[in-house]
Order: C-alpha cells, then sequence, then structure tokens
C-alpha cells in the first residue's frame, strides 16, 4: 500500500461555541482509528479560512494546509450542521477552496471515500447530508453507503461534546470504521494513470468553474 497505516481526515464543525457537529466528527474519527488508520481533525473554526474568491492565486497558508491534508488522505468523514435545510456556509466555503485541487494529479477527490455526518436542532438532517454528497460526486470522491443525519443533537451531546446514547456513539465509530475498511480497498488496488484519465475526460463538464 506504500504507507504502513491508511489517514482518515475529518473536516467539519462550526462557529459555534458548543459544536455538536464537531463533537460527532471527534467521535466518528476514534472508529477510524479502532480500524487501524491514522486521523487528523480539521476544525472549520480553528482554520479561519477566508471566503472563497476564485481569482486568488495566492490563498493564505491556512488554505493551503487544508488543501494538502485533504489530499494527502486515504479517506476523509465530513460532518456539517444544518441550517435553514443545508450545510452552513462556513463548510461550504471550506469546500470550495478545495477547487484547489484540481491541478492535482489525480485532481480533486479522485477516487476518496467520504463519511458524511450532519447535526441538526429540528427533527430532520438528512437535507444537509444530500448536499454533501452532490459535492462529493463532483469532486469524483465515493460516499460511503452509511450516513449519518443526526436530529435534535443539543439533547444528544453533552457540553464537552460526548454522546450522551451508547447507540449513537456506535453508530458514529461504525462510519469512521466503514470509511477505513473502503479506503483500505482503494488503497490495495488504486486507480492507474489510465482510470485518472478517463475519469477526468467523462466528469470534466460537471465541474463547474
Amino acid at each position: 500500500m506504500g504507507k504502513d497505516r491508511l489517514k482518515v481526515v475529518g473536516l467539519g464543525g462550526s462557529l459555534a461555541q458548543h459544536s455538536t457537529s464537531l463533537a460527532a466528527l471527534r467521535v466518528a474519527l476514534e472508529g477510524a482509528v479502532d480500524a487501524g488508520a491514522t486521523a487528523e481533525l480539521l476544525d472549520i473554526k480553528k482554520l479561519s479560512l477566508p471566503m472563497y474568491d476564485p481569482a486568488n492565486e495566492n490563498p493564505p497558508d491556512s488554505v493551503r494546509r487544508m488543501c494538502d491534508s485533504v489530499y494527502e488522505a486515504d479517506g476523509l468523514v465530513w460532518s456539517s450542521p444544518m441550517y435553514n435545510g443545508t450545510i452552513s456556509g462556513s463548510f461550504k466555503n471550506a469546500l470550495d477552496w478545495l477547487k484547489l485541487l484540481g491541478n492535482r494529479n489525480p485532481p480533486y477527490l479522485t477516487d476518496k471515500v467520504v463519511g458524511l455526518i450532519s447535526t441538526a436542532g429540528g427533527v430532520q438532517g438528512l437535507q444537509a447530508v444530500n448536499t454533501m454528497e452532490f459535492v462529493v460526486r463532483a469532486l469524483r470522491g465515493w460516499a460511503v453507503p452509511l450516513v449519518m443525519p443526526i436530529a435534535q443533537a443539543w439533547k444528544l451531546f453533552d457540553e464537552k461534546g460526548i454522546p450522551q446514547e451508547g447507540q449513537l456513539t456506535e453508530q458514529l465509530h461504525a462510519l469512521g470504521r466503514e470509511v477505513a475498511r473502503a479506503s483500505c480497498q482503494f488503497a490495495l488496488e488504486p486507480p492507474t494513470k489510465e482510470d485518472a484519465a478517463r475519469a477526468e475526460a467523462e466528469l470534466a463538464p460537471l465541474v463547474q468553474v
């Protein structure tokens, strides 16, 4: 596989003081570690990314570090709060900066496995997951079938970010393990240059500037 351990990178959280989406992301990464991967957490609040500007040819180091971490990852876990029926603005802004991965080889998130989490204050959270899945596809990644839309998340985590239900902990751990397991399959049989070129030719019309 070319490396001792797979790397799973978590991207998410919010600007809130007590972020349930960040708490859920931490628990999911524990599952990835249990499955034998190393984990890195990219906290949206700590990243302090500027607003995405497609004309900015010299983005700050915070943007470059995030893009490098995402590109070097074997698998990813994304976690956003649901605001007004979709992902948060700060999380979408981070995803917009991944446009910089378009000139890598392979580009964007080609054949990376992504686990998806959303936390909502109300009784529904799937809309945010659906939005993230659209982005995963546009960036040429693969969303794992198991997703975690967490409704009424304010009830389910304490102020320290600890889940208050054992079942929720196990479900989030299962998502992390699934990302690590699926990432391992891609690492064992990585795409060839021909595969990457074919995917780029087929999917180029789907990527908007």
